[in-house]
């Protein structure tokens, strides 16, 4: 069985797993099963496959299949597996970012392969124009038994993303990353924009403002590091700007406080590492942020 003619099949229809299964079958890897809990989302994906049938169970997906992902949601992948007949030297792999491989204990004992992908990507409502487009240049964590390593590996270069094999034990602190990088962030957005809120400016005007803010951010911190990309008052130990900024947000959205000091605590010690304060401008900030101070 070649890599680039093993059967692949998808349980659950949802955005992950359409957009796993329509990149593979853009990819040449050849889909041949699609199943979900509800059946009308497994045909409407088999039918923008080349290969694929939808059909009627997990089990009916596993049976046609030489490797299967479970790209259901995460409460649901333990569940399934157990609920599979799987063959021994199958293979079968999640898609969950925070579970081990524990939960694909029934197919393990059973004699399957297991692993786990995580694209370390968000993936829209609608598919993409160009399956392979969301995973283009992405990161794809990966777990799995030995020997199943190098075929995840293969599919993960073929969609044109970079594998990285985390070890034992790092997933949950990997998917906090992720969350604290995407998720967090577009609650920090929504937490600046309601600032602009405070003075009349409605979300999306803020946000149209300050994106291009956001963006080069972003790309001074891929260019040069984190703490080079470090701009703002903290970072030249401005602390009378600082302390503005708590009385004000006091005033208007007193609710964003402990948000607001606890970034900016993050932020002094980024600073304090790249050596650009002085003990005594640190220390001053660091009393400003301390809890209670500097609100009034």
């Amino acid at each position: 069985m070649g890599q680039q003619v093993e059967r692949i099949g998808i349980v659950g229809a949802g955005r992950a797993g359409g957009a796993l299964a329509r990149a593979l079958a853009a990819a040449g890897w050849p889909v041949v099963a699609v199943a979900s809990r509800t059946p009308a989302h497994a045909e409407r994906l088999a039918a923008a496959l080349p290969q694929a049938a939808a059909l009627p169970s997990a089990q009916a997906v596993v049976d046609a299949a030489d490797l299967a992902f479970l790209t259901v949601p995460d409460a649901a992948i333990g569940p399934v597996a157990a609920s599979v007949a799987w063959r021994p030297g199958q293979a079968v792999a999640h898609t969950s970012g925070v579970d081990t491989l524990e939960s694909l204990a029934p197919a393990r004992q059973a004699g399957a392969l297991v692993g786990s992908l995580h694209p370390l990507q968000t993936f829209g409502p609608a598919p993409a124009a160009d399956p392979l487009a969301p995973f283009a240049g992405i990161t794809c964590a990966l777990e799995a038994d030995a020997t199943l390593l190098p075929r995840l590996e293969a599919i993960v270069a073929a969609l044109g993303a970079r594998p990285v094999r985390l070890p034992a034990g790092a997933k949950p602190l990997y998917h906090a990353a992720a969350v604290v990088a995407s998720n967090y962030l577009v609650t920090l957005l929504h937490l600046a924009a309601e600032l602009w809120g405070a003075f009349g400016v409605d979300e999306s005007t803020a946000i149209d403002a300050l994106r291009p803010l956001v963006w080069g951010a972003v790309d001074n911190v891929a260019a040069h590091g984190p703490g080079q990309a470090l701009t703002g008052p903290i970072a030249r130990g401005d602390a009378a700007t600082v302390e503005q900024h708590l009385a004000a947000i006091a005033r208007a959205r007193p609710e964003a406080l402990d948000a607001y000091r606890t970034l900016a605590r993050a932020t002094l010690a980024l600073a304090r590492t790249e050596g650009s304060l002085t003990p005594e401008a640190a220390g001053a900030l660091a009393r400003l942020l301390a809890d209670g101070a500097g609100a009034d």
